[in-house]
Formats: C-alpha cells, sequence, structure tokens
C-alpha cells in the first residue's frame, strides 16, 4: 500500500473517532505537544549508544575546523556552542554538506557546516528560514487569539519570498466572525502577543516523523491532515517535517530559524478576505518585521508597513507541462 493511501486510511480513521471532539485551543496545544514529546523520547530511545562523527566547520575564521560531536543527539547549535558567543546568538540556520538545515535538529552523519547569519552575501536561504519563521510565529499567535468557543482553523502558509513585502498566515475563523472586520486595535493587539513570544525567545524544535503520527497529532485538522498527505508524497523519505515552539506545533515546508529571539521588528498589519469556501470564509493575515541584526529606521518601516498593509497575491501552484511523446 502506497504512503499516500496510508494517509487517507488513516486520516478517515482519525477524523470519525475525534468529529464529535471539539477542544480548545489551548487542550489542543497541549495534546499535540504531549505527542510531539513521546514522538521525540521514542526517538531518542531508538540511539543505543554514542557514535562520534566529525563535523569540519567551513566559514570566515572557521575553514577547516573539526569538531568532534555525537551522532543523533549533537545539532548544528551544540557545534556553535564549541566556537564563540557570536556564533551562538548570531546563527540562525545551518548548512549540513549545502543542505538548509535547523539550528535545532540533530545531525545524523560526518559533515561539513555552515552556519549561517542575516548578514550572508548570499542571504537567500536564511532569508526564505526567516519568512517562515515569521509566518509560524502569526499562526502561533492567531491560533490562541480568540475565545475557547470560536473556532480557528489555520491553513497552510503561503510560502512567499521577502520580495513579497509581508509574510502571510491564511486561516478560516469560526462562522461567528464572518462579519467582522479587525480595528487597528485588534491587530496591535495581535502585535503585542507576537512580542511577547519574541521575548521568550524560544526554541523552533523540528521532529522528522512518519505520516501516521503527525496524522495523530493533527486528528483535529482535516485540513492540516491533507497537508500531511501531500507532504508525505513529495517527500523522497516519506516522512514531514514538525516543529514546536512552546507548545505550538506546526508543519513546515523548508527549516525555521533556531529561535524566536532572532526576530525584532515584528508588526501584524492587515487581516484580508479572500473567498468564501465549503469550510468558511477564508482570510490572509498579513506582517511585516526585520531580524535583530538589521534594523530599519522609523521613516523607512513606515514605507515597508504600508506596502505590507496590501493584500499578497499568492500564485497558483504552476503544473509541469505534458512532455510529448516522440513519434518513431
Amino acid at each position: 500500500m502506497t504512503c499516500r493511501s496510508v494517509c487517507r486510511v488513516l486520516q478517515r480513521r482519525l477524523v470519525a473517532s475525534t468529529a464529535e471532539v471539539r477542544l480548545s485551543a489551548a487542550e489542543l496545544s497541549r495534546m499535540r505537544s504531549v505527542l510531539f514529546s513521546k514522538e521525540q523520547a521514542r526517538q531518542r530511545a531508538l540511539i543505543p549508544r554514542t557514535e562520534k562523527i566529525e563535523v569540519t566547520m567551513q566559514g570566515p575564521g572557521l575553514k577547516g575546523t573539526l569538531l568532534i560531536m555525537n551522532k543523533g543527539v549533537s545539532t548544528p547549535h551544540s557545534c556553535a556552542r564549541h566556537l564563540t558567543e557570536w556564533h551562538v546568538s548570531s546563527s540562525a540556520l545551518a548548512l549540513v554538506d549545502g543542505e538548509p538545515w535547523s539550528m535545532n535538529r540533530p545531525l545524523t552523519q560526518s559533515c561539513s557546516l555552515t552556519l549561517l547569519t542575516f548578514k550572508e552575501t548570499e542571504p537567500c536561504e536564511v532569508n526564505k528560514a526567516y519568512w517562515r519563521s515569521c509566518a509560524a510565529l502569526l499562526g502561533q499567535v492567531l491560533q490562541n487569539a480568540f475565545k475557547d468557543e470560536l473556532s480557528v482553523e489555520l491553513l497552510r502558509s503561503p510560502e512567499l519570498p521577502v520580495t513579497s513585502g509581508a509574510f502571510c498566515c491564511d486561516l478560516i475563523l469560526d462562522r461567528q466572525l464572518d462579519t467582522w472586520t479587525p480595528s487597528e486595535e485588534a491587530l496591535q493587539s495581535l502585535t503585542r502577543d507576537a512580542q511577547q513570544l519574541i521575548q521568550k525567545d524560544l526554541p523552533w524544535e523540528p521532529l522528522e516523523v512518519l505520516p501516521s503520527v503527525a496524522l495523530e497529532v493533527f486528528s483535529h485538522s482535516r485540513c492540516k491532515q491533507e497537508e500531511v498527505e501531500e507532504r508525505a508524497a513529495e517527500s523522497p523519505s516519506g516522512t514531514v517535517m514538525l516543529y514546536r515552539c512552546g507548545d505550538h506545533v506546526l508543519l513546515s515546508r523548508g527549516p525555521l530559524v533556531a529561535r524566536t529571539g532572532l526576530c525584532s521588528q515584528y508588526e501584524v498589519t492587515a487581516m484580508h478576505n479572500l473567498d468564501q469556501g465549503e469550510r468558511g470564509l477564508r482570510r490572509r493575515v498579513q506582517g511585516l518585521s526585520l531580524p535583530l541584526q538589521l534594523q530599519a529606521h522609523h521613516t523607512i518601516w513606515r514605507r515597508l508597513r504600508k506596502r505590507a498593509e496590501q493584500l499578497v497575491e499568492v500564485p497558483p501552484p504552476q503544473v509541469p507541462e505534458a512532455t510529448p511523446i516522440s513519434s518513431y
């Protein structure tokens, strides 16, 4: 049975078993965090003994530096702690043998390691991870911003470049809120909630899991279960990547930065109505942020914020053209 078929079967079973159960946002977060911790502990228990790996550091002043680390336990953050406090506080993302890698994801073999900051000459990968992380932070805020009796369904966050002008989080709110338009004060309240998470300097913990585990974690969200199925089908290993920040567990298409404290200027700028679907009114919440190492003068920030208020149009996914069959 293919991975897609297994996911569909499990999805139907889990949805059927939980359709009548309604949990508050706090209860959902706790349940998902407990399942995350359980799977994390199970995977760590599979490491019977400590094996050593060689990590060759790359980057200015580090080229050729060799660290002896623990396979399946040590992370790029662990490696940074063997260097300087600057590397610990400034590193946002890593490249492991050239592949973008979370700072908190365990290393699985001997490798070359490059620590990336926000001042790289080629900042593409770290910028994408930062924008992704800002959207993840926004989703966490939105999940907990409304009263318990009002449902909040987080949809998949659009994968956008920083040149789009804003990061986004799509969601469906309770039908009681269909006519609600957030005031400037409401947006400011969301901004304050995000800034509180930033001040806590929480790590984004990654965990690679089988689709069956992810389906159990998101058993109360049909949308997230569909996303699990798609991510698993796209993954060469058939697995999906979860991240946890505090008690909030999410899916991510790519790596996130090391911690919330790397965000600095952060503001929720707008909420737009998109379309009415069978599940309800789809909305897009947008925001703007700059990382800790990059600051903008207040006049520049105002211009950027004005742009971030405008609706970000997400282009539809491109369908590859069919390859013509050659005739012989």
